[in-house]
């Protein structure tokens, strides 16, 4: 078990972490990419509810 945890200190010393810009910048682009197929499903799901009550 010291071993395992051992191993896992040393992989996560490793790790390329990103600076704090680019992960701001990342973040705002997963945020807007998911508010926006957000807002296309839901106009598209708002189209279809029409076209079905309309017929």
């Amino acid at each position: 078990m010291v071993n395992f945890f051992g191993d896992i200190n040393r992989e996560m010393k490793k790790v390329s972490w990103p600076k704090r810009k680019e992960l701001s910048r990342y973040t705002i682009i997963v945020l807007s990419t998911v508010i926006v197929t957000s807002a296309f499903f839901a106009i598209i799901d708002l189209c279809i509810s029409f076209l079905i009550r309309f017929f």
